[in-house]
């Protein structure tokens, strides 16, 4: 019911973003809808490409386009990333109306990566060395795209958000205030807090250089990398800002915090990731912080988010970050 909603509201403007673009005779397939609502297009010649209608208020148009300039920094640096298509005008990006919400959107297009999520690959089963050997892969593809960020210089015009202490854990945090989610009781929201305050600290003695903090995609996890072949592929770069190397290992990480080899998870991301960039100890000290601030995080996602209530994974999150919050 709600992809079918979802397609009467969204599939209009989908197509008065198409005739902006030189695809001849598309079709659309509505593949997801989440903060941004996603087609698939199928030229009359055979290509492949996404069409992405952007969630109103979360990226400027700047920002939008910085994304652009940074997937093109890092596809030149040799990390698998979608081409994007410009409109006919030579744009990155329409702005159409999305009139049975009453709200415009920016829509963007890239090329379409064939191939599967690592995340369906770790589904699908496989046994503990596969799930070592997948997670080690995460590592390497993390400490490429950091040395890349680390000295590249963006120019002048370019835009991300920052995800340093405000903007992870300050009054208005970038995915909301988590303290406030309405299904925390009044203990659990004070203990929310009091750890706020600690990895606040924390960060402030941690200290943020651009050996540890630079631009990063801030959501790699297993879902967002596509594998064919060797060479994984980079998709949805929404969240990518500045921001701390340990997050982005965290980012990845989390959803497996629970399971009974997560310390061996994330060894061998550490393992992959030092192949390619330094990782020192005081930095892994830092992991079991990042990975509360993400949990914490991603309760305000969830709080922003009143359409998944009742979700498992919150369920599961929230007693991982209250356990962990006394430590």
């Amino acid at each position: 019911m709600r992809d079918t909603a979802a397609r009467s509201d969204f599939l209009p403007a989908a197509r008065a973003a198409l005739e902006q673009f030189p695809v001849a005779n598309p079709t659309l397939e509505l593949v997801a809808v989440s903060e941004n609502v996603t087609f698939r297009v199928l030229s009359g010649d055979g290509g492949m490409f996404v069409l992405r209608l952007h969630r109103p208020g979360y990226n400027s148009l700047s920002e939008l386009e910085s994304e652009r300039v940074w997937g093109n920094a890092l596809r030149a640096a040799g990390i698998r990333v979608q081409h994007p298509l410009l409109s006919i005008q030579g744009q990155h990006f329409v702005r159409v109306p999305v009139e049975a919400r009453n709200e415009y959107r920016f829509a963007g297009m890239t090329s379409w990566f064939p191939g599967v999520p690592m995340s369906e690959r770790l589904e699908a089963g496989g046994d503990h060395a596969f799930r070592k050997s997948t997670f080690r892969r995460i590592g390497e593809l993390a400490a490429r795209i950091h040395n890349q960020s680390e000295i590249w210089r963006p120019p002048a015009a370019f835009s991300r958000a920052r995800l340093d202490e405000d903007g992870l854990l300050g009054e208005m945090p970038r995915w909301g205030q988590f303290w406030e989610h309405r299904e925390l009781t009044r203990p659990e929201r004070d203990q929310l807090l009091r750890a706020r305050e600690q990895c606040r600290a924390a960060l402030r003695a941690y200290g943020l250089t651009s050996g540890n903090f630079s631009l990063i995609h801030a959501d790699l996890h297993p879902e967002n990398i596509i594998v064919q072949g060797e060479e994984p592929g980079l998709i949805d770069f929404d969240d990518a800002a500045y921001g701390w190397h340990g997050y982005e290992l965290a980012a990845a990480l989390i959803e497996y915090w629970d399971d009974d080899d997560f310390e061996e998870l994330q060894g061998a991301v550490l393992d992959g990731y030092r192949q390619h960039r330094v990782f020192t100890r005081a930095d892994e000290a830092m992991l079991s912080t990042f990975l509360l601030i993400r949990a914490m995080a991603i309760i305000g996602w969830f709080h922003q988010r009143r359409e998944h209530a009742d979700s498992e994974f919150f369920e599961c999150i929230k007693a991982q970050a209250l356990a962990r919050c006394p430590r």
